[in-house]
């Protein structure tokens, strides 16, 4: 056939092309041993006409001049079919069958397809499940001639969001949520599990910095799971949580960190860390400004009148301790937030059936502290919230909208995906998210940043609170991207940051548990990605979790399984004193208190 070295090229069939491609068809199909009078059945049926060579979307790849394989995509949206995939016997093997498979995919999600149905070769089908492509339709194999019939995905192109966050390349990921939370709270105290969430934040990490010590398995294994290739990390840099200043202090871990030319992402933005990497002027004072309760609420103020479905709770300073006291015992249930209640702390749910109000006043009276109106409400869409990033020019780009899963007031995790709450509720959510952005952004604010609310019963929105730094929920929302991108289609992923263990593991016996809950996650359809590992051998372990699917069902059967499987741990170690049982109960009791870590 000529020299078949050197890449492979695609470009548009022409019609003129019709007769050769046909023939390439038959040769490609006569591979697989099939006799004449087989091959004859199937003559017509894999006929390329030269009429129907643009109609069919056909595409050819060649090398050096020569055509070596051939596929159209066909139909409309959202439903289309690859139609043929065929490529030259000699050149069987050296990947053309791969770039053209995945340009039809690429191709169909630019045209907005949502799946690609593939009525393959028996010969070929262990090829297209190896390209991700799934068993579909088994009724439809009965008869003789009957194909095996698979379904694959279209991948999307890149979001917006994901190329103004990341700049369209390698990212370096820095975890500083506790110097984040420092410039808050008084001060950075102690390492913070939830750093480990730091590292999904882009969709190609090249370098992870985190303070605590991670084991490499768990790098190994994200890695190989998203796509990312190799990934450069330096974990258990400080004990105190105080990563810039542990980092400043390392010339060539610096030096490391800003000479590869790719941004570099820490979880939040701080004046430690700005030696580093600095912030597009501005940033650090609007978040000062709107990490601020009172002023994110006198936002929300000022944009609720353009949003009908927008509700704004009433918010007032809190009085003196006497005063606060008989608000407290006299009035309906209201949230009491200090004024910077980031990190896990500051916010309150009492009504005045709360024990001890008397001290909880004297506790909750001091300056910066502010009584909101308590938003009633319940059913299954009661906690969203809405991701968007800012780009250099001050553009917004929404990320998307996701359910939180919140008891009283702390944050344990999300779902994210196509239809987790109705239309209505996202379009609401998403208005008015734009909105608080383009007002942040004409403030000086430049990067990632989320609304939340709480879905009163009349099903109007009422916005609580301004994060302007990576959350929780933008973590589901980056390995939504990055499996959506690697697999094609859109996928389900939600996320459960303390998910209790059930007894202390070290490393590997860690890591074997985790293997074995992820065989049974992928029996169903699902994958099983550890967020959060360095808390498995806390008094009380945990792990963080994310679990993506294709479908609700199958998320909530893996979450099941995930939970049998840790719950099993508790009873398989029973000595040590540490069960499900013990882990909920301290996780219910911290959640009176207040909201973990976003």
């Amino acid at each position: 056939m000529g020299d078949l070295t050197g890449a492979a090229k695609l470009r548009a069939a022409r019609p003129d092309e019709a007769e050769a491609l046909s023939g390439l068809i038959m040769r490609s199909k006569a591979y697989w041993g099939y006799d004449e009078a087989f091959l004859a059945g199937y003559r017509d049926d894999l006929r390329l006409r030269r009429g129907e060579v643009v109609e069919r979307r056909t595409v050819v790849a060649e090398r050096n001049g020569l055509v070596l394989g051939v596929a159209t995509l066909e139909g409309d949206p959202p439903d289309g079919e690859l139609g043929l995939l065929f490529v030259e016997p000699d050149a069987m093997g050296g990947g053309v069958g791969r770039l053209l498979y995945r340009h039809v995919l690429e191709e169909a999600g630019r045209l907005g397809f949502t799946r690609v149905t593939i009525e393959s070769d028996p010969n070929a089908e262990a090829f297209y499940l190896a390209m991700g492509a799934q068993r579909q339709d088994v009724a439809r194999q009965a008869t003789a001639r009957a194909l095996p019939v698979l379904v694959a995905w279209p991948v999307r192109p890149e979001p917006t969001w994901s190329v103004a966050w990341s700049a369209g390349g390698p990212t370096v990921h820095v975890g500083n949520v506790t110097e984040f939370n420092g410039q808050f709270a008084g001060g950075a105290r102690g390492p913070d599990h939830y750093s480990c969430l730091a590292a999904f934040c882009g969709p190609r990490p090249a370098m992870i910095v985190l303070p605590q010590r991670v084991d490499d398995w768990w790098v190994r294994d994200i890695a190989a799971a998203l796509g990312w290739g190799e990934v450069e990390v330096h974990s258990g840099i400080t004990d105190d949580g105080r990563v810039s200043e542990a980092i400043l202090a390392r010339p060539d871990l610096l030096e490391r960190l800003t000479s590869r030319g790719s941004p570099v992402l820490p979880w939040g933005r701080t004046a430690a860390f700005e030696p580093i990497a600095p912030s597009p002027g501005g940033v650090l004072e609007a978040i000062g400004r709107y990490e601020a309760k009172s002023r994110a609420h006198a936002l929300f103020r000022a944009l609720a009148s353009d949003h009908p479905g927008i509700v704004v709770p009433a918010q007032r300073p809190v009085g003196s301790r006497r005063a606060l006291a008989r608000d407290l015992a006299e009035g309906p249930r209201v949230v009491l937030k200090r004024e910077y209640g980031v990190g896990g702390s500051g916010t309150l749910i009492v009504s005045p059936e709360t024990e001890g109000l008397r001290a909880l006043a004297r506790r909750w009276s001091s300056g910066g502290v502010l009584l909101e109106e308590y938003v009633e409400g319940s059913g299954p869409y009661r906690d969203p919230t809405f991701d968007a990033v800012i780009d250099s020019d001050g553009e917004v780009h929404p990320v998307g909208v996701g359910l939180m899963d919140v008891d009283e007031t702390s944050y344990s995790g999300v779902t994210v995906g196509l239809g987790v709450l109705p239309d209505s509720l996202t379009d609401t959510a998403v208005g008015f998210g734009v909105a608080v952005g383009r007002a942040l952004a004409e403030d000086g604010y430049r990067g990632w940043y989320d609304v939340d609310f709480v879905t009163e019963r009349s099903g109007r929105l009422a916005p609580t609170e301004i994060n302007l730094r990576l959350t929780g929920p933008a973590v589901a929302f980056h390995l939504q991207a990055a499996l959506d991108r690697l697999r094609g289609g859109h996928h389900f992923v939600r996320t459960l940051d303390r998910l209790p263990l059930g007894a202390r593991l070290p490393a590997g016996p860690l890591r074997e548990h985790v293997a074995r809950t992820a065989q049974r996650c992928r029996a169903l359809g699902t994958t099983l990605l550890v967020t959060i590992p360095t808390a498995a051998f806390d008094p009380v372990p945990y792990l963080g979790v994310a679990i993506a699917a294709r479908t609700r069902r199958a998320l909530e059967e893996a979450e099941t399984t995930v939970r049998g499987a840790n719950a099993a741990l508790g009873e398989m170690f029973g000595d040590l004193e540490v069960n499900l049982r013990d882990a909920r109960g301290s996780q219910r009791r911290r959640a009176r208190l207040r909201r973990s870590s976003r």
